[in-house]
């Protein structure tokens, strides 16, 4: 047996990283089933009310990165403790009778939280032998997406019969959970490791992102107040324009954009946006159908709760395929199993856009997207820290996070400006054939990423082909 207190401390590790991110992927996407709850019970639009799951969002993308470089020196426990106390604060002000001011000031402190899936992947590969902590990776990285599965159906429950206050009750409680299971569980960085904040790169970097997911969010700014838009879309891109040239001037960058230029990590980025938008349009198109009435001439009219139960194929068949993935990627490189697993959610658009009659064929169809973006996450770790030094893990993955994060508010958007422009006048609900063209969109995203994937396949060396991860320098 190892006398190393690390390794033989491996075994309650890995459920104690997979539970944290969990949590914090389930808890920063609480707000999807409750937002005509909250719209409800404060008393406001179904718009300012979904600034409840907006806002959370909004908050993990921009504190990803700042946490993910605290993730790459030595007091990266105390981030993440830190990081979980603000959340667990979060929750409180959600349970609270507070005014909805206060609510969105909870969920945004909640959204913080969804920046620790990184710094989880970093505890992983430092303190777990190779092969176990790529697959730990693996898992952490498909539990932090179907984490919304696991959550939807269990807050709908709770709102349905205990009101708003019990399902972020649920949210505070397991939160509280992960930060004590943290507490005990999560070992201190190695020795030697210095990381410092460019603060005002973070601020810069922080505002392009607002601005974006912003804009991807604001659906109706694009339509009423086009100039608008368009300026802060200019005035977006002219700031990450701006972070970039800083970051490659710095010699302590938030990001190490070099780094993010090799053609391995560049090319699973790129994958995982475009691909990001494919994998969320489709899940956002089959809840929505799902829960349109029939009196619309087609979808099933069920409930929130309901509703949510039908992602539960979803999160089963993600996470068979998160589990399945390292011993797959033992015999396929990692950017073919990126190919097939996009390969596999274009599928999920075909069989939603050919058969969808049936409830039964949208949880075929939820599925087929489940295992598809079980194995596509799974396998995007492997291939970006195969070039990626230990001590950089968490930043090079919170980038990650961050262009996921970009790629599923556009699918959102995308999916409901196809929708919306298949709304007639006077009708509240769009023609069944919008959906088919939202489909069609999916499938070219999805040609996108697979196509992507496949020229990255071509443009590997056989030294990157055997996905060791890079020495620590």
């Amino acid at each position: 047996m190892s006398t190393d207190p690390i390794r033989s401390g491996a075994r309650p590790l890995v459920p104690a990283l997979m539970f944290v991110a969990l949590v914090v992927a389930a808890v920063g996407s609480l707000g999807t089933p409750l937002i005509t709850s909250v719209a409800t019970t404060f008393h406001v639009s179904l718009d300012s009310a979904q600034w409840t799951l907006t806002i959370a969002l909004l908050s993990g993308a921009v504190a990803t990165p700042v946490l993910g470089r605290l993730g790459a020196g030595p007091h990266r426990r105390a981030a993440i403790l830190a990081t979980l106390a603000i959340v667990v604060g979060g929750g409180a002000l959600t349970v609270l009778p507070l005014p909805f001011a206060w609510l969105l000031v909870g969920r945004a402190a909640q959204g913080v939280g969804l920046g620790l899936t990184a710094l989880m992947m970093g505890v992983a590969r430092d303190h777990l032998p190779e092969e176990r902590g790529a697959a730990t990776i693996a898992l952490i990285s498909v539990v932090s997406v179907i984490g919304a599965g696991v959550g939807y159906p269990l807050a709908a429950l709770l709102a349905e019969f205990g009101g708003l206050r019990a399902a972020y009750g649920l949210g505070l409680l397991v939160t509280a959970l992960a930060f004590v299971t943290a507490w005990r569980s999560v070992p201190a960085a190695p020795e030697g490791r210095s990381a410092h904040v460019n603060v005002a790169g973070a601020l810069v970097l922080a505002g392009g992102l607002l601005l974006v997911l912003f804009l991807a969010g604001e659906r109706s700014l694009w339509s009423r107040h086009l100039a608008v838009a368009a300026a802060l879309a200019v005035a977006a891109v002219l700031l990450l324009c701006v972070w970039t040239v800083s970051e490659l001037r710095t010699t302590t960058p938030l990001i190490d954009v070099r780094a993010v230029r090799h053609p391995a990590v560049a090319g699973a980025n790129l994958a995982m946006f475009v691909g990001g938008i494919g994998m969320y349009l489709l899940l956002t198109l089959i809840t929505r159908y799902a829960q349109t009435p029939h009196s619309a001439g087609y979808g099933f009219g069920l409930t929130t709760f309901v509703a949510g139960l039908v992602l539960i194929p979803f999160s089963a068949l993600g996470f068979v395929a998160g589990r399945l993935t390292p011993r797959v990627r033992e015999r396929i490189d990692g950017p073919l199993l990126l190919a097939g697993s996009a390969a596999i959610v274009g599928g999920g658009f075909v069989l939603f856009a050919a058969a969808r009659s049936n409830l039964a064929e949208l949880l075929v169809a939820m599925g087929v997207l489940g295992f598809g973006v079980g194995s596509f996450s799974a396998a995007v770790p492997g291939v970006i820290l195969a070039v990626t030094p230990k001590n950089e893990t968490s930043s090079a993955m919170s980038f990650n996070y961050v262009v996921r994060s970009v790629g599923y508010s556009l699918g959102s958007a995308i999916g409901g400006l196809v929708l919306a422009a298949g709304t007639a006048t006077g009708r509240l609900f769009p023609n069944d054939d919008a959906y088919t063209t939202a489909a069609l969109v999916g499938i070219a995203a999805m040609a996108i990423t697979t196509t992507a994937a496949l020229a990255l396949a071509r443009r590997r060396s056989p030294e990157t082909r055997r996905s060791r991860p890079a020495p620590t320098p």
